[in-house]
C-alpha cells in the first residue's frame, strides 16, 4: 500500500465507506451500484465510483466489478478505520476510553510454529530489546467469540510495537506487531503478555497468538476449551 494512496482517503471516502458497511459488507460481498451509492452521499455518480476506488487502492475494500454494478466487501483495515471513527464518537458522547479493546475467546491448542519461529535469533532479540522480556519459546492460541471476532479489528486502531523482518543465509522472514495485553481466566491476571500478529500468518481473524516471558497454561493453570478475557491496550 503506497502512502499517496492512503492520503487520498478522507472524510468523503471515509462516508462511501460506512455506506458499505451499512449494507452488510463487514460480513460478506455486497452488491453496490455507482447511482445508488450517488444518490446516498449526494454526489454523482462518477465521484462516488472514485471513492470507491480510492478506498480500493488504500486497500480497505475489495471489489468485483460486473455488468450490473460491483460486489463490496470491507477488509480488515477498512473496519479499522471505521473503529478509528467508532472510537472518537464513544470518547465524544460516553467518555469511553478509545485506548483499549477487550476481546473473549477459548484457549486452543495450536500447530507448533509458534515455538520455532518465536525462538529464532532474528525475533528473539528484538522481543528481549522492544517488549523487555524473552518470551517463552510457544504461543498460547485462543479462539475468538463471534462478538469478539467483530470487534478484533479494532485492534489494529491501537499502537502497537513493530517486530522487523529480517533474513538469513536461506530464507527471509516476515515483520509482525505485537500488542500490549493482559490475559484473565475470570480470576487471576497474566501480565505482561503481548498479541503478535504476523504480517503473514496461517491463522486467519477468529484467533489470537499471545506471548509471554512464562507459558501461560501453566501460569493460569488453562487447559483447551478454557474461557479467558484478553485486554488490549494501546502503547504509550
Amino acid at each position: 500500500m503506497s502512502e499517496s494512496a492512503v492520503s487520498t482517503v478522507g472524510h468523503d471516502e471515509l462516508a462511501a465507506l460506512k455506506f458499505v458497511a451499512l449494507e452488510g459488507g463487514r460480513s460478506e460481498p455486497v452488491k453496490i451500484s455507482c447511482s445508488g451509492l450517488a444518490e446516498r452521499l449526494n454526489a454523482s455518480s462518477q465521484t462516488a465510483s472514485r471513492r470507491l476506488q480510492r478506498l480500493e487502492q488504500a486497500g480497505h475494500i475489495e471489489r468485483d466489478v460486473v455488468a450490473d454494478g460491483q460486489w463490496v466487501s470491507l477488509t480488515e483495515s477498512g473496519e479499522a478505520a471505521l473503529h478509528r471513527e467508532y472510537s472518537h464518537y464513544r470518547r465524544i458522547f460516553e467518555g469511553s476510553d478509545p485506548s483499549t479493546v477487550e476481546l473473549e475467546g477459548t484457549v486452543t491448542s495450536g500447530m507448533g510454529e509458534g515455538r520455532h519461529y518465536i525462538s529464532l535469533s532474528g525475533y528473539m532479540e528484538q522481543f528481549k530489546e522492544r517488549l523487555g522480556y524473552e518470551p517463552f519459546p510457544g504461543t498460547l492460541n485462543v479462539d475468538l467469540s463471534e462478538e469478539s471476532i467483530r470487534s478484533r479489528s479494532a485492534m489494529s486502531s491501537l499502537s502497537g510495537i513493530p517486530i522487523d523482518g529480517w533474513e538469513d543465509d536461506e530464507r527471509t522472514f516476515g515483520p509482525a506487531t505485537c500488542y500490549a495485553a493482559t490475559v484473565s481466566d475470570g480470576g487471576d491476571v497474566a501480565e505482561p503478555t503481548h498479541i503478535i500478529v504476523p504480517e503473514r500468518t496461517h491463522h486467519d481473524e477468529t484467533q489470537l497468538e499471545i506471548i509471554a516471558p512464562v507459558r501461560l497454561r501453566d501460569e493460569l493453570d488453562l487447559a483447551d476449551d478454557d474461557a479467558v478475557t484478553v485486554r488490549v491496550e494501546a502503547v504509550e
